[in-house]
């Protein structure tokens, strides 16, 4: 029986188009700095999975924060949630060793996840400023403007907006042909650095990339520069020195939030696509991993000291919470005197 001499290039080209699992290195150049590396990000994790847990838990319970205003930090704490937790657990485990291996399927699914968790996450900070820009310059309208329904639909419309733009560079991703090639020098799976594994024509996936950080974050934060020429233009207006620093004030937290957010994932993502063979890459590493963990750690403590009610509510639960630790340690002197 003769063996037919095509087959073997079919398969060949089958396997090469099938893609094994990945092997995350995590950070190269770094390997033996991994364990202490993990104490900082495992620190942050733990705090952002607190404070978040703790912010969207006030502003569900709590009638007095159901205002528009706080009903869109508890949908920054989601996709803060969502953003740490797709991506921080695997890279622990990559930098504490125990498992690098990722499926394709599975890396797909983080990447996807990850990315549009950050792009929901822009277009709430754009609500925000939306948000604080009708509070200063139309707040007669704000009642009618700013409603419950309408945070509803920014929820929506984030989610949405971010699946919209992720399903496009999945369908690439799995459209490359790959040849063998299984390690990925990263703590997690981002689209560019899955897309370098691959031996085929990556120029619409770099294209592509470059279009989406355009048109989401970076669009994004030219309007909400916009809405703070024009709050700052209705500030600078105010008859009284006192009530330009109230109104100041209450954008204070939200232009804090936004530096923490924008600048570590904007120098990344176009480190990736311009900056690879200058950037070292651990120093683009370092930073793909602060962007996903510290503004996740550091909202709710921004939020919990710079707004007022949030403050009032924190160290309204932690007196409930000393007194009812009291209590536990010394009995007899919270039981009355018989």
């Amino acid at each position: 029986m003769e063996l037919d001499p095509a087959r073997p290039a079919l398969n060949q080209t089958v396997l090469l188009s099938a893609p094994g699992p990945f092997v995350l290195l995590g950070v190269p150049g770094l390997e033996a700095l991994h364990a202490w590396l993990s104490v900082p990000v495992c620190l942050l994790y733990m705090a952002a999975l607190v404070g978040n847990a703790l912010l969207l838990g006030l502003v569900a319970a709590d009638k007095a924060l159901r205002a528009p205003m706080y009903q869109l930090l508890g949908l920054l704490a989601v996709a803060d949630l969502i953003l740490a937790t797709s991506t921080v657990p695997k890279a622990l485990a990559v930098l504490w060793g125990l498992s690098g291996e990722i499926s394709f399927g599975a890396c797909l699914a983080q990447l996807f996840v990850a990315h549009v968790a950050f792009i929901a996450e822009s277009s709430v900070l754009l609500a925000m400023a939306v948000d604080r820009y009708v509070a200063i310059c139309q707040p007669l309208r704000y009642g009618a403007l700013l409603t419950q329904r309408v945070v509803g639909i920014v929820a929506i419309a984030a989610v949405a907006r971010g699946a919209c733009v992720m399903v496009p560079p999945v369908v690439l991703l799995q459209r490359l042909p790959y040849c063998g090639q299984r390690a990925l020098p990263h703590t997690y799976c981002e689209h560019m650095g899955v897309a370098r594994l691959a031996c085929g024509d990556t120029r619409p996936n770099i294209w592509y990339g470059l279009a989406t950080t355009l048109l989401s974050p970076c669009l994004d934060l030219g309007l909400i520069g916009a809405s703070y020429v024009l709050i700052l233009r209705a500030v600078c207006r105010l008859p009284s020195h006192g009530a330009r620093h109230k109104a100041l004030g209450t954008c204070g937290a939200h232009a804090s939030v936004i530096a923490l957010f924008y600048t570590p994932a904007l120098f990344t993502f176009l480190a990736h696509r311009f900056g690879h063979h200058t950037v070292p890459g651990h120093i683009h590493i370092l930073l793909a991993n602060l962007y996903v963990v510290v503004p996740p750690a550091l909202n709710p403590v921004v939020y919990g000291v710079r707004t007022q009610q949030i403050a009032q509510r924190l160290r309204y639960l932690l007196r409930l919470f000393l007194a009812g630790a009291e209590r536990k340690v010394d009995p007899e002197r919270a039981s009355p005197q018989e």
